[in-house]
């Protein structure tokens, strides 16, 4: 409809008024007004000025006379508010529908969207930051897949680099050949271990340096276990049987426990890239560019790129001992995908904004190497995930690890679950699940309400509180939903067009119609707090209404009604939870 009132209205105002105007801006009304639609019209007070009032006053009887939808109209400064009949929303509801597939666009296109997240180094466990990461990837991609796009979930495994050898250096020196399976501890906790009792013993050196007369710097730089990791990243580059092997074998305790994670947090991908198989290319792709003089080489043969003309910096490629650096293998990955993927027509990074600068000084690098898909390339920069206590630090062990926390939201879950006494007559197994489906909603609705680009402050004991803005609050109203048509034992039959609506009828009819329009939003934004913010304001008017109405009345046309606008209500409640990765519950 608002289309057609768009078009109408402004051959109106070119033939009447000879306005050489191309649209309108129209949106909902705010529900402190009377009316449906509101058409913005303050940008025309410039032509009329003082006759804005008349006209106005035509534009409405014009609509009125044009729409047999429309029944009224009232001017509130600027915007002319516009009151739709009843009978438009009715017949909305009595559409041939598919509302299981209610706002999805179907695909027709043959190019491919590919979405990175996770990403993960392989000296250590997931941890919340990486929660977010996932979640917030994993969302997107059924968003960008809702609008009819074609989308590829990949990852690129940090499975090389000092990071890595600071793990397997300290394992060597003081693991007395335990392994994962020998103590029992999953292979990412296992690896991670190391990783803090390499920085553990690499602070005590450098503290030792400084007592002894050493200043800081030269302290940080003269450490001993420092040089062994540095040591071994240089044989592994030179292809060392012996370093490849324990880098292989811890690198697989790692992915393991890395599956199970995953597999917990119900998100997958399509194809899985390692670093070690990427930075041979990189490395080759910045020679060939030193040759083109697209980059430079300083004494020490270390390779740079010089993008001060850009407004930015000389950042380095090649170091000068000829080891990689994380852009370098970044330029490697991207051109291995492309080569796999040659209908790719964008390429999106789920990345902290801590990283913003490294994706600028990517994507330009790419684009002064002369590939052309370089302008199709976005960073999706979401902000970091604080606790309470600061900023969380791996190599400290101040972290919320993600296997932790999924077990504590579950754990809160049967918790509060079995003290509603409610689900009783469920066999264990059932019980179970249902605790997962609750804990893990609780956690991915309160990760993805948030807004990318904001910082989170996650406080474990609040983040488990499941009254208000929560995804058991949406969770408990699609089961709600489902009681009520297990009490009706019938589905509801056919309604009149000329029924009348109350308000809050028509409110939720609103908002269903809108979900198209959300989802659209939210995949050009690729933001699923969009969503999040419809999905609980839908939910909001529901509950009012569930409250205030009572739904299996007598009469057959009115009952069958109210039955239809639950029906609806729940379709849109599991579409949406659908498109954050959480699942919904048949009863709670």
């Amino acid at each position: 409809m608002e289309e057609n009132i768009e078009k109408k209205l402004v051959k109106f105002l070119n033939d009447k008024y000879n306005l050489a105007i191309n649209f309108l801006e129209i949106q909902p009304t705010n529900e402190q007004f009377k009316g449906d639609i509101t058409i913005i019209i303050f940008p025309l007070f410039k032509f009329f000025k003082k006759q804005m009032n008349k006209v106005a006053a035509e534009i409405g009887n014009f609509l009125i006379k044009n729409f047999e939808e429309i029944i009224s109209y009232n001017l509130v400064q600027g915007f002319l508010n516009l009151e739709i009949d009843d009978f438009y929303y009715v017949d909305f509801l009595k559409k041939d529908l598919n509302w299981k597939k209610y706002g999805f666009k179907d695909s027709h296109d043959s190019s491919e969207t590919l979405i990175e997240f996770s990403s993960p180094n392989t000296n250590k466990p997931l941890h919340l930051g990486h929660i977010r990461n996932n979640l917030l990837g994993f969302s997107v991609a059924r968003i960008l897949e809702a609008n009819g796009k074609k989308v590829h979930k990949t990852q690129i495994i940090n499975d090389k680099g000092i990071h890595i050898c600071k793990s397997m250096v300290a394992w060597k020196k003081f693991a007395k050949g335990e392994t994962p399976s020998s103590k029992n501890i999953k292979g990412d906790f296992f690896v991670g271990k190391y990783y803090v009792l390499f920085e553990k013993h690499y602070k005590n050196e450098v503290l030792t340096l400084m007592s002894s007369g050493v200043d800081a710097e030269k302290a940080k730089k003269q450490s001993k276990i420092l040089k062994e990791a540095q040591s071994m990243l240089i044989q592994w580059e030179q292809g060392d049987i012996e370093i490849k092997k324990l880098w292989s074998k811890m690198n697989n305790w790692v992915y393991k426990g890395f599956e199970k994670t995953y597999s917990d947090l119900g998100v997958s991908f399509d194809s899985i890239y390692y670093e070690s198989d990427t930075y041979v290319s990189g490395k080759k792709i910045v020679e060939q560019g030193l040759k083109k003089n697209v980059f430079f080489q300083k004494k020490d043969k270390s390779i740079w790129v010089d993008l001060t003309k850009e407004g930015l910096d000389e950042k380095i490629l090649l170091r000068s001992d000829g080891t990689t650096v994380y852009i370098t293998q970044d330029i490697g990955t991207i051109l291995a995908r492309y080569k796999k993927h040659p209908k790719m027509n964008s390429m999106i990074y789920t990345v902290g904004n801590e990283q913003n600068y490294h994706f600028k000084v990517l994507f330009l690098i790419l684009k002064k190497l002369g590939y052309n898909w370089s302008n199709n390339l976005h960073h999706l920069s979401y902000g970091m995930v604080d606790l309470p206590s600061g900023k969380m630090k791996s190599r400290e062990g101040n972290v919320v690890d993600a296997d932790e926390l999924i077990s504590e939201m579950i754990e809160t879950a049967k918790e509060i679950s079995e003290n509603s006494g409610k689900l009783n007559d469920l066999a264990e197994d059932e019980k179970k699940e249902l605790y997962k489906t609750i804990g893990l909603g609780a956690l991915k609705y309160f990760i993805l309400k948030v807004d990318p680009k904001k910082r989170i402050l996650f406080d474990p004991k609040s983040s488990v509180d499941f009254n208000g803005n929560t995804g058991p609050f949406i969770q408990y109203t699609y089961a709600r939903i489902n009681s009520i048509f297990t009490k009706s034992r019938s589905k509801f039959s056919d309604f009149e067009s000329n029924i009348t609506l109350d308000t809050k009828e028509k409110q939720i009819i609103k908002k269903l119609m809108l979900f198209p329009f959300v989802i659209e939003q939210a995949g050009n934004q690729m933001n699923p707090s969009l969503i999040v913010n419809y999905i609980y304001d839908l939910v909001k008017n529901f509950n009012s209404y569930y409250q205030s109405t009572t739904i299996l009345v007598h009469n057959d046309s009115v009952r069958s009604l109210r039955l239809s606008i639950c029906d609806k209500v729940g379709h849109i409640i599991k579409n949406s939870m659908g498109l954050l990765g959480i699942d919904v519950p048949e009863r709670m």
